[in-house]
């Protein structure tokens, strides 16, 4: 089976959320799947790669504005490889895909996986609404990581028939694992900081590391955010500006390996995620996997439902500096209680979150859409 997945971004430009998600499916038995992967650049010339024996093609690119590349070509790019593939895996959102896809050949089959929700920019939406009900339309399978966010779509909801959930998957074995090199690294971590939170993830709004950083002004504790992003400086200024900047280190992009070891050198993961753009938060299952609690927010998506209040962790409001700080302190301050939800999460991530769980269902929804569209032909 030849699948293409179809996303704005991949490795090694971008680590985590989506482009990991990417890269797991890329796992797939060779002998059974032939991969392939088409984004864009960020800007600049555009070329082939091959990451971890995969074939990727980055088109080039003008720009990136809102998140978003100016890649003119690429919806006929997209359609080219779409000729000579079994299947096309639309990672949405991403508008260029829903462009190319009117051009999408009938006996193609389009799995739709829908990681978020595009929120704001009512403008854009109104332009964009018709390409993305015609991608829903058109395909055969929608994968969305939990029910709640088909029960909150607009755009899912006329289609719900045709969406199945699947949620993400986390190889817990190495995360949950440290060689003796990164148990060293762990423990020295532990003893210069021993009331450590970790935060990891992109410096963009609908993080809510604003929220975090206030919360920081009531938390006897120390901070590392791990990621790279566009509000870097402001949060930054803003850490400053609230005192807390001796506390918190901003350490950027960090290997997997390195994330691995602030995650275990702390007593807590901190994912203050405000918006519903926030859809699931891969990182809260790389943490329970660690055995660390994790202090997430109400969000009208799957993020509540990884590590429930008090039971992987604890929930709070989103955009409440107060309770967060007050949730952080409470784990910081009662390490049994802590070991007792971050154990939780451990065995949470065995039983429902495991990436061969994931492929073996993701291999699955991708046979079936395929004889389906077979059949139908």
């Amino acid at each position: 089976m030849r699948i293409l997945h179809a996303y704005k971004v991949y490795l090694p430009a971008v680590y985590g959320g989506i482009p990991s998600v990417i890269a797991t499916l890329a796992t797939l038995p060779r002998e059974e799947f032939e991969t392939e992967i088409l984004v864009a650049r960020a800007c600049g010339v555009g070329g082939g790669y091959e990451f971890n024996g995969v074939k990727v093609e980055a088109v080039s690119s003008l720009a990136t504005v809102m998140s978003t590349p100016l890649a003119p070509t690429y919806p006929f790019r997209l359609f080219e490889k779409a000729r000579s593939s079994d299947v096309v895996v639309h990672h949405a959102p991403f508008p260029l895909t829903d462009i190319g896809l009117i051009l999408l050949p009938k006996k193609t089959t389009l799995i739709v996986h829908w990681h978020a929700e595009v929120v704001g920019r009512p403008w854009l939406m109104r332009v964009l609404a018709p390409f993305i009900r015609n991608s829903l339309r058109r395909a055969d399978r929608i994968v969305v990581s939990d029910p709640v966010i088909v029960e909150k779509s607009p755009f899912l909801r006329p289609f719900a028939a045709k969406c199945v959930a699947i949620p993400y998957g986390c190889d817990n074995v190495y995360w949950e694992r440290l060689n003796p090199d990164e148990q060293q690294v762990v423990d020295r971590l532990k003893k210069q900081h021993p009331r450590l939170v970790v935060a990891v993830g992109r410096l963009v709004s609908y993080k809510g590391y604003e929220v975090f950083l206030r919360a920081m002004q009531n938390v006897d504790a120390e901070a590392v955010i791990i990621g790279e992003g566009q509000l870097r400086a402001d949060l930054i200024a803003l850490a400053r500006e609230l005192g807390v900047s001796s506390r918190i280190t901003f350490l950027g992009v960090l290997e997997p390996h390195e994330v691995k070891q602030y995650i275990h050198a702390a007593g807590v993961l901190a994912f203050p995620s405000v918006s519903e753009a926030e859809a699931f938060g891969l990182v809260q299952l790389e943490a329970m996997s660690a055995g660390k609690p994790v202090v997430n927010t109400a969000l009208p998506t799957a993020v509540p439902n990884i590590a429930r209040d008090n039971r992987e962790g604890l929930t709070v409001p989103p955009a409440d500096p107060v309770a967060f700080a007050g949730a952080l302190t409470r784990l910081l301050d009662q390490p049994e209680f802590a070991a007792r939800l971050g154990e939780a999460g451990r065995e949470r991530v065995r039983a429902e979150f495991s990436q061969s769980l994931f492929l073996s269902r993701m291999q699955e929804v991708y046979k079936q859409a395929l004889q389906h569209r077979m059949s139908a032909s």
